[in-house]
């Protein structure tokens, strides 16, 4: 019985999310994909996997990343162009990963890039959490925004007791983990708070992350314990909530 609870089977996440929410899929401006090529590589990669549509989120750091909603639009364009003349189909859409820094609150008074329905993705230091958090939650759900906390499980601060998820959970905060986190990818803590996460009900979306070819690997070759599986099929991911209806520009003469 031990031997058939954690056997590891071959699982296909995508038919499970339909959309990937969170991805480094737009060329040039992070540390995901470097060129229009390696996107296309990655996006027949996701396709092949069976998603049906992809959010692009670019970094948005104030140090290491600076990208603005212009930078972002202007690569995402880029892909895209190169997309509609070789004749792909996958909806394609962007938002960001915004990180919470010294200039985040700025940004939210700005405007922030929004997956779908007023969703945005925010991501914090990996060792520290921020002294303030409490009043930049607050403020994002007084502008309407709904915060969704990208791949808990890798935060340092993060504990068994998952207490420091308190916070996030008052001012209403969804929580994605990283798939791979359940495969030991990112390491042995990671995978035990990510299915510690997923025991307790606490995964609400659940994104690929994608950033580069090993990525794109990794979740084609997905092995997961029968047990986790059983839960994640269990889980009402919201993912599919988040599929935008596509909206073609129309040109009249």
């Amino acid at each position: 019985m031990f031997h058939l609870f954690n056997k590891r089977t071959h699982f296909s996440i995508a038919p499970l999310l339909q959309v990937d929410i969170h991805s480094h899929l737009l060329p040039g401006i992070d540390d995901g994909s470097e060129d229009v090529a390696t996107s296309l590589e990655l996006i027949d990669g996701m396709i092949d996997l069976g998603f049906k549509q992809l959010i692009c989120t670019p970094h948005v750091m104030s140090d290491l990343y600076p990208n603005t909603h212009e930078t972002i639009h202007a690569a995402y364009i880029q892909l895209r162009t190169v997309m509609e003349a070789k004749g792909y189909t996958i909806p394609i859409h962007y938002a960001a990963e915004y990180l919470i820094d010294e200039g985040f609150e700025e940004k939210v008074e700005q405007g922030l890039l929004c997956l779908h329905d007023n969703f945005v993705l925010v991501e914090t230091m990996f060792s520290l959490l921020p002294p303030n958090i409490e009043d930049i939650l607050f403020l994002l759900r007084s502008k309407g925004y709904k915060p969704i906390l990208a791949h808990p499980e890798r935060y340092h601060f993060m504990d068994e007791s998952l207490e420091a998820l308190s916070v996030f959970e008052k001012h209403g905060c969804y929580l994605q983990p990283n798939i791979l986190s359940f495969t030991g990818y990112y390491g042995k803590r990671e995978k035990a708070l990510a299915e510690r996460l997923l025991s307790k009900g606490k995964v609400d979306f659940l994104g690929t992350d994608m950033h580069h070819r090993r990525h794109l690997k990794h979740i084609e070759h997905l092995q997961l314990r029968s047990n986790v599986i059983k839960k994640l099929e269990a889980v009402a991911l919201m993912n599919p909530l988040l599929k935008k209806e596509e909206k073609r520009e129309v040109h009249y003469n």
